[in-house]
């Protein structure tokens, strides 16, 4: 009996591998977005050498969001109240290695290169501690690490993309150092000279200068040196152009992977009654004017957002009327919440709020490049709480080929959010980009209005803002 068992069992293993081979079972994709494997540029130089001037003349010549400055001094150590006297009088070092977290810098950048989402904790230099709060950092392309010691540590250097060293003058130096410490830092001129003889020229012989040797540039004069910074710029731009070039081969492969695929169960499309037909005939209707396509798309929205609580898990319930009848019911088990997807996204928010009023609402900004096609995340506005939230909607009207739809769930993903708490909401949706989102995220949901051909131009938020 167990033989006969093992050979069905054998077979029945066999025909589901074959079937998948043939395409009928989607096998779970991988996407990568564009800020996976960041790229990290390492700017080193003595105090005041201008590494900060020469990082905020490169981010400015970019001139893109997604590149950013991480200041080392962010990871000073807290000191003890022993420490923190010394600090005050200026006899405690704090340009050796020893005063920096090199270990949680390392556990930081390693998170960024993963596209993971980061806190950053803040330093005060008044107080010397660090501070309660912290900054977040998600999604950058490319991060610039300045610091005297960014190139001291093997481990971050093994990190790094680019090594930079800036030298300038000692006294130059010095200057810039009283100035910067006397004006934002608290500190008296006598003091700054002080620490600079006992503890920041030693250490900059000993820690610092030795960095040159391992720089892959060396940049006189800072953020005077036109020359460098073009150097810099221009490698950057590659950099970004190679990752641009990857992360749309990748989405045009998924593309070709899918194709003989079947549609998932868990895209649900709203069933075509009357009302659904006639709503989505007058939207289509190219001499529908703008007021009467507002009202329609609306209560289309309406509809999506009503099938979209389906998805949404309820607790059954017990009552006690005022007349003292009991009723058995139902119950939200967790927070509602939407996510727009802007620009798009924005104009079924009349449609959220009349389904559910109280509903919290988060934002994405993500186009498309006008050259290269790729969407691109421009600006998050997310929930501190989001990932404890039972059901989140990602409302987008329109979806062809599914590349901003993978991006922001795997926005959504990176914060903690589960796959099977995601719904996607849209009105119109190329089969294509549907099977590309749900091959690599198959346990979220997605609500359509009605499935069009595949790369059909955007055109449902011009109609509705009118431009």
């Amino acid at each position: 009996m167990s033989g006969s068992t093992d050979i069905s069992n054998l077979s029945m293993l066999a025909s589901a591998r074959k079937a998948a081979a043939a395409g009928e079972i989607p096998q779970k994709a991988h996407y990568s977005p564009p800020w996976a494997d960041m790229s990290i540029i390492g700017i080193a130089g003595s105090s005041g050498s201008g590494k900060t001037s020469l990082a905020v003349e490169i981010v400015q010549s970019l001139n893109l969001p997604w590149v950013i400055i991480l200041s080392i001094d962010s990871f000073y150590k807290s000191l003890t109240p022993e420490q923190n006297a010394l600090a005050h009088r200026n006899e405690y070092d704090l340009d050796s290695p020893e005063s920096i977290d090199f270990d949680l810098l390392v556990e930081k950048l390693i998170d960024l290169k993963h596209g993971k989402r980061t806190d950053i904790p803040v330093y005060s230099f008044q107080q010397h501690q660090r501070l309660d709060k912290t900054v977040s950092i998600y999604s950058p392309h490319v991060v610039i690490l300045e610091g005297i010691l960014a190139l001291n540590d093997p481990r971050v250097l093994d990190l790094l993309d680019m090594k930079i060293f800036v030298e300038a003058d000692p006294d130059l130096c010095l200057s810039r150092r009283i100035v910067r410490d006397v004006r934002e830092r608290g500190r008296t001129i006598e003091g700054v000279i002080k620490q600079w003889f006992r503890y920041v020229k030693p250490v900059f012989q000993k820690y610092v200068d030795p960095q040159r040797e391992i720089a892959d540039l060396i940049v006189p004069r800072g953020m005077q040196n036109k020359m460098a910074i073009q150097m810099i710029v221009n490698q950057t731009r590659q950099i970004l152009k190679e990752k641009s070039i990857k992360h749309n081969a990748e989405l045009e492969k998924l593309g070709q992977q899918v194709e003989d695929y079947t549609l998932s169960e868990n895209v649900m499309v709203l069933g075509e009654t009357p009302q659904v037909v006639g709503v989505s005939t007058i939207l289509r209707n190219p001499i529908t004017d703008q007021v009467d396509f507002v009202f329609y798309f609306d209560r289309l929205t309406a509809l999506l957002i009503e099938k979209a609580l389906d998805c949404h898990n309820y607790i059954a319930t017990d009552i006690t009327t005022a007349t003292d009848c009991k009723y058995s019911g139902l119950k939200s088990a967790g927070k509602v919440s939407a996510v727009v997807i802007l620009r798009g996204g924005s104009c079924m928010e009349t449609g959220l709020k009349r389904t559910i009023p109280d509903c919290l609402t988060g934002r994405l900004l993500i186009q498309s490049n006008l050259r290269t096609g790729e969407p691109e995340l421009h600006y998050l506005k997310l929930f501190p709480d989001l990932a404890q939230h039972e059901t989140i909607m990602l409302l987008d009207p329109q979806m062809s080929s599914g590349g901003a739809a993978l991006m922001a769930v795997k926005v959504l993903v990176d914060h903690g959010v589960a796959e099977q708490r995601i719904v996607f909401v849209t009105c119109m949706a190329g089969r294509r980009g549907l099977k590309r989102l749900m091959t690599v995220f198959p346990k979220i949901k997605v609500v359509v209005a009605r499935i069009v051909e595949d790369n059909e131009k955007r055109w449902m938020e011009e109609r509705y803002f009118g431009c």
